[in-house]
């Protein structure tokens, strides 16, 4: 295991003990891919009232801002960072227990998968199929995270915002954050608001329904049957690091940024087009399609790189994931990533998108 990855789990360590011994410098420290330059400035905020006041300040001057959470889902380029960097770091979880619902308001800089233990432990279900994806609550509605046949938007009752255009505070009700499919106004809008804290409601309950197909298999059930929140938990856990999709020190296919495509959801009319095969799940948009069947049949296979001695491949475990080994640069993830793309268009008329957010960084197009 190369140094820089552990780097990152001792600074996740670092800063979520004592943020103020933060002394990290690179970028590549701060993310689970590993790569990026440096910033002219890094700073962390472990109080929601600092982080809002820095951000304003910032943008009041017409400073280069870059906010940081977790850094599972982001590709920072080689090049320096010319701006200030705030990594979040701020906690805190109001709990309003009634007697089938918990409410709660999570600070943005909570880590996410320690909020899914501490709430399949106390008995409340809603998000435990989401167990173990990395980062941090106030980047979960950016996305709208998913998996396993749950998202947050199913639990989200509110998004605290900072309006960085106009400097005030917003609350956004679920409707109003505008959630699909791995997006949300937060996404389609970037950079004009930043997540200071998330409310959501769960359910009190011993028991939750099981809807993907896969997570039923392995826990020996029918789909739309119940399993236990800690059931659930475990038999994600397990499904996600077969994937390496658990952050590891001990696994090299972690050195990720997660899945690097979304699947794509294309009209009926493409979709009658491609193979019967091909996973399609139907979507409000359309039909959704299994980005990792597209790959695989594109020709990209587990492990696969450019070439015998490149450093940037694709994992072992899983066609979605790009892992960045042995010192591979952004550059380098950035150039397998455009080969994927190009390969699976060329076969499939279909322009796969990625899902990580790219600074400093993007993918040459299909165009």
């Amino acid at each position: 295991m190369t140094g820089s990855y552990s780097n990152f789990v001792d600074v996740l360590t670092c800063l979520h003990r004592d943020p103020h011994r933060l002394t990290v410098m690179r970028l590549a420290d701060l993310t689970t891919m590993g790569v990026g330059g440096a910033p002219d400035v890094l700073r962390t905020c472990i109080a929601t009232n600092e982080l809002i006041e820095r951000v304003r300040k910032l943008d009041d001057a017409r400073e280069n801002v870059l906010i940081l959470g977790g850094g599972s889902n982001i590709v920072m380029g080689d090049e320096p960072f010319r701006g200030t960097v705030l990594q979040v770091a701020t906690r805190g979880i109001e709990i309003d227990a009634g007697e089938k619902i918990v409410r709660l308001t999570v600070a943005a800089g909570e880590p996410w998968d320690e909020l899914v233990e501490l709430c399949v432990v106390n008995g409340w279900s809603g998000i435990e199929a989401l167990s173990g994806i990395p980062g941090l609550v106030g980047a979960t509605p950016i996305q709208n995270v998913g998996a396993y046949g749950q998202e947050i938007s199913q639990v989200i009752e509110s998004v605290r915002v900072l309006d960085r255009a106009t400097g005030s505070i917003e609350v956004f009700d679920n409707d109003e954050c505008m959630f699909e499919y791995r997006s949300s106004i937060f996404k389609r809008e970037p950079n004009r608001r930043l997540i200071v804290a998330v409310g959501m409601a769960l359910q009190i309950d011993s028991q939750c329904v099981v809807r993907y197909a896969d997570l039923a298999s392995y826990l020996g059930i029918d789909v739309g049957g119940s399993a236990t929140p800690v059931d659930v938990r475990s038999a994600v856990m397990a499904l996600r690091a077969a994937k390496g999709m658990v952050l590891d020190v001990h696994d090299e296919d972690s050195r990720s940024a997660g899945s690097f495509f979304t699947n794509p959801i294309v009209s009926e009319e493409i979709a009658s087009g491609i193979p019967a095969a091909c996973p399609r799940y139907p979507s409000a948009a359309g039909v959704k399609l299994s980005a990792a069947w597209l790959i695989e049949n594109a020709g990209v296979t587990k492990g696969w790189r450019l070439t015998e001695d490149a450093r940037a491949r694709v994992s072992k475990k899983h066609t979605l994931a790009i892992v960045a080994n042995g010192g591979a640069t952004a550059g380098e993830v950035i150039e397998l990533a455009d080969r994927i793309q190009q390969l699976v268009f060329t076969k499939y008329a279909i322009t796969l998108e990625p899902e990580p957010t790219l600074v400093n960084c993007a993918l040459a197009g299909t165009s």
